[in-house]
């Protein structure tokens, strides 16, 4: 059987990327140099439990979005040393001889659950969980932080902005505004948010995203007037396309834009706007278009947007909002702040072990923890709760609590089992799946979810400690 195209194109991506380069050195040297010492002790292979997660929300979020995910994952795949690499850690002497054998042979082989990208988030919720031995999840922090750090802050960011916009379509237009890679994936949180499409066509090529972008004031410009830009664009991109009025005079460019487009044998598709007072400036140009009989024209507006921005424009006659550089910076907020702490370990006599931080700043709840979401009879979020200890007490207590009649939701999922990745949480259709996901996730919400002031989280978290929960070393 034939495969899809969509999936063709992503295995040929990523076996063609897997050949030409690895994620392995997407590192901080010193998981390197734990790992080395490690295996000059002898306790590399013990059995551990890693959690990534945030200690808090930032002052301005209400809630995270679980964002990155898919392309941890995609990174994982990655994850081989390959004999350039082996060589500049041993030119470099990064480790000892006996570890970069090891490094040579590396394929993570341990379990990963986590939870579903597009999902939402509070303090110490735990996004993803490593079991494995301490060298394999040591070598995985940086790239997995790394990936999240920045797609969580993008994706809720994205989602503050969605909300704002009350339905209207947000598009991603900050590629210039980030680093040139940073902007992929800036692009892709963003769609998890709630966004429409982007102007990054290596976006596009690469995840399947709607990709938009016609012309700058450069391009009007150009030309000796106005409406020959005008013209010169309706001839190649029909006259449903949407016209920059904003180079000049606007009254005048919006005649001219609406002529032009008529004398091409339709309707203009849309005008955009990009300066000035853009809540006034939608009335005059709404009222304009209307007078000139294009009801049906659309108006875009562009102009350093961010979620306060886009809010105050909620009752102007705006169609569409393009967004740039508060989004790839996460509109304030670029990194969500999230770690990856040991949180359980084989002791000496085989049996795991909890272990925490217990710095008054920064001390971490120790145990493997098992997350579910408790909901009320209307079928809001009412608390996140961590349970520490076994699988199958996790278990007996959400049937415990179902019969209650709090509707608990387990939040994680197995994204990698003994080493193999699951296919439904990375590629272009994973990124569907999360955006879907998110809008529902982000419905269940209560109310104060979607205030955009500064506040509390939308729901508390609590930790339970089931009797399975490991002694804490």
């Amino acid at each position: 059987m034939p495969r899809s195209p969509s999936l063709s194109l992503f295995q040929d991506i990523i076996s063609y990327m897997s050949a030409s380069w690895s994620t392995s050195l997407l590192t901080d040297m010193y998981e390197l140099t734990m790992v080395d010492a490690a295996i000059a002790k002898g306790t590399a292979n013990k059995k551990s439990v890693f959690e990534l997660f945030g200690r808090r929300l930032p002052p301005a979020r209400r809630f995270g979005v679980v964002a990155g995910t898919g392309r941890a994952l995609e990174a994982l795949e990655r994850f081989v040393f390959s004999k350039e690499d082996i060589d500049f850690l041993h030119s470099h002497k990064i480790v000892r001889d006996e570890t970069l054998d090891y490094l040579k042979d590396f394929h993570f082989e341990g379990n990963i659950w986590g939870y579903q990208e597009g999902d939402v988030y509070f303090a110490n919720s735990p996004l993803m969980t490593v079991e494995s031995t301490f060298a394999e999840a040591c070598l995985l922090e940086t790239v997995l932080l790394s990936a999240l750090n920045h797609d969580c802050a993008i994706a809720s960011a994205a989602s503050r902005m969605t909300i704002a916009a009350h339905g209207r379509p947000c598009f991603d237009m900050g590629a210039r505004r980030t680093h040139e890679r940073a902007a992929v994936s800036a692009a892709r949180a963003a769609i998890i948010g709630g966004f429409s499409g982007t102007s990054d066509l290596e976006a596009g090529k690469r995840y399947g995203i709607r990709t938009i972008g016609t012309s700058a004031h450069s391009f009007t410009l150009l030309h000796e007037t106005e409406e020959d830009a005008f013209r010169a664009q309706v001839a190649t991109l029909g006259p449903e396309t949407t016209l920059l009025v904003d180079t000049y005079d606007i009254p005048t460019g919006v005649e001219t834009a609406v002529r032009v487009a008529r004398e091409a044998g339709g309707e203009l598709g849309a005008v955009r706007i990009d300066s000035g007072d853009l809540v006034a400036q939608a009335f005059k140009v709404r009222g304009q278009l209307d007078a000139l009989g294009a009801k049906e024209t659309k108006i875009t507006v562009t102009s350093d947007l961010d979620e306060y921005a886009i809010a105050a424009l909620g009752a102007a006659p705006v169609d569409s909002y393009g967004v740039g550089t508060r989004l790839v910076t996460g509109s304030g907020i670029p990194t969500a702040a999230l770690v990856y702490k040991l949180v359980e370990r084989e002791g000496d006599e085989g049996i795991m072990e909890a272990v925490a931080k217990r710095s008054k700043s920064k001390s971490t709840v120790g145990g493997r923890k098992w997350a579910a979401r408790i909901f009320d009879e209307d079928g809001y979020a009412i608390e996140e709760r961590l349970y520490v200890g076994s699988y199958e007490d996790f278990q007996k207590e959400l049937e415990k609590e179902s019969l209650q009649g709090t509707a608990p939701r387990a939040l994680q999922v197995k994204l990698v089992s003994d080493g193999n990745i699951t296919s439904r949480w990375y590629g272009p259709q994973a990124l569907s799946t999360a955006a879907q996901f998110h809008q529902s996730s982000r419905n269940e919400l209560p109310y104060a979810a979607w205030r955009l002031s500064e506040g509390e989280p939308a729901i508390d978290t609590k930790v339970v400690a089931l009797p399975s929960a490991s002694p804490l070393n």
